[in-house]
């Protein structure tokens, strides 16, 4: 489909563009800390709002699962989501932000030793990859101007990633904070106007299917159960790392999860809602068509204005996130990767390489949504394969008495990983690349992936108690 804007859509969508590009190139003098992590000075409206921003950018993926499963969306990406950025808020972001490092493989190299940090290091890359946000803002400037979808993922690429090449932190945090309030006035405008047009709740409820309005969308708890293992993400999420660095204090990078997460809950009631507004107006979507769900409700109920301040509202809800997981996953391989590896001890060259590693991720995830074209597919697959190899070295690495050697480190980090992509790859090679899939011994591959971590991990806490017991007055971090 292409979309048909009116001239007053058309004068939004260029004023956004062109905002955008204002606002990104709008710099200072910089030194690394400013590039990197915005000299640690964001203050609290500014930290929730980039967090916001960042942290919500399926936009197409949402109206997608919406439109075919209903409520499961909001039980499957955004309840778990909820639960876990409040125990990251209340017991892990004070911690991150007085650490006072740039990156996760930072806490690594610190906490552990250098395999553990450079492992740590390709585990965020994939985690921080922007390939389901290049895919989307394709999308959308593919429905919006007409164009194939692959040149649409590159422009929309190299727009979203230009004025972060040259300023980085610093400008994706500035732009973060306009786009936040775009998506919120694009969609608030949007539902209203539907639902004035088509009839309230209960004429909603009264016109979708049955499975639409329970909690598992008809999909069976099982499938929701591993969302929420899936959600541990969040503890390991590369940007809420950063962004608690960068917080202005321990208190800021608290509070300014916890008021994100009432926002979340905001934003989900609007999107769940105008997805569930779209199944009721357009009951029977031509197959593979659901991802377009938002651009069809749009070009079918509102009028001018409204409707480009609609698309506004879905490219900076997915820009936001391109930008900054690209500029996360740039500042994994120039910090992480080839500063590490070259064994430097000051940062001057770090933004030099992250330039570098920018250029690199955008090309990356150009590639990886032309191979996988699926938002949805790509968070399980990194999740299922990232989340399990991460989350005990990560976690534990912020709480001294629940610490393990490097060594058991390091393979609770190989075994949850391994073991993960290997049973992944079992149930793709039998089924091929699928959501159906059925994986050995019809379990999820995440389970046994964390099964493996969490047993090394307790043959860590065995061996360091041992230890302990046997040289009582002796270091608590031995060798395993």
């Amino acid at each position: 489909m292409t979309a048909h804007f009116a001239a007053i859509d058309i004068v939004l969508l260029a004023a956004y563009f062109g905002v955008t590009l204002v606002v990104g190139f709008w710099k200072r003098q910089r030194n690394t800390d400013d590039y990197l992590i915005a000299d640690r000075q964001l203050g609290l409206p500014v930290f929730v709002a980039t967090l916001v921003a960042t942290w919500y950018g399926g936009i197409l993926a949402v109206g997608e699962f919406t439109y075919e499963s209903g409520l499961a969306n909001w039980t499957t990406q955004a309840l778990p989501y909820y639960l876990f950025a409040i125990l990251f808020a209340l017991f892990l972001a004070p911690r991150v932000r007085s650490a006072s490092l740039y990156t996760i493989p930072d806490k690594l190299a610190q906490e552990y030793d250098r395999k553990t940090a450079l492992l740590g290091s390709l585990l965020a890359f994939v985690l921080a990859s922007p390939a389901p946000y290049i895919l989307m803002v394709g999308q959308l400037l593919a429905v919006a101007f007409g164009w194939p979808l692959v040149p649409a993922m590159v422009v929309g690429t190299l727009f979203s990633i230009v004025y972060v090449y040259v300023g980085g932190f610093q400008s994706d945090v500035r732009i973060n904070v306009f786009q936040f309030c775009l998506m919120f006035a694009g969609f608030a405008s949007a539902l209203w106007v539907v639902a004035s047009g088509a009839g309230g709740f209960h004429w909603l409820a009264a016109h979708l299917p049955k499975d639409h309005l329970r909690l598992d969308g008809g999909l069976g708890a099982p499938y929701i159960l591993v969302w929420f293992f899936i959600a541990f993400w969040t503890l390991v999420d590369p940007g809420f790392h950063q962004r608690c660095y960068a917080a202005k204090s321990p208190a800021v990078a608290r509070n300014g999860i916890l008021i994100a997460v009432l926002c979340w809950a905001v934003f989900d009631f609007l999107t769940t809602s105008t997805g569930l507004y779209a199944k009721a107006i357009m009951p029977n979507l031509a197959p593979g068509t659901e991802g377009m769900a938002y651009p069809l409700l749009a070009e079918r109920m509102l009028p001018a204005g409204v409707k480009g301040l609609f698309y506004v509202a879905m490219l900076a809800t997915v820009m936001s996130t391109l930008v900054s997981y690209t500029f996360l996953a740039a500042m994994t391989i120039g910090r992480d990767l080839v500063w590490r590896l070259r064994g430097e001890v000051g940062n001057a060259n770090v933004p030099l390489y992250t330039r570098w590693g920018m250029v690199a991720a955008a090309m990356l995830g150009i590639i990886g949504s032309a191979l996988l074209p699926s938002a949805v597919s790509q968070w399980y697959t990194i999740g299922t394969v990232c989340v399990p190899g991460l989350l005990f070295p990560v976690v534990t690495g912020y709480v001294a008495r629940w610490k393990v050697s490097a060594g058991f480190a390091f393979g609770s980090m190989l075994a949850g990983t391994g073991i993960s992509l290997g049973w992944l790859s079992a149930g793709w090679i039998r089924h091929g690349v699928s959501p159906t899939a059925i994986y050995p011994l019809e379990l999820q591959p995440m389970y046994p992936g964390l099964l493996a971590a969490a047993l090394v991990y307790l043959a860590g806490r065995i061996s360091r108690r041992a230890h302990r017991f046997v040289h009582p007055g002796g270091a608590s971090d031995e060798p395993a």
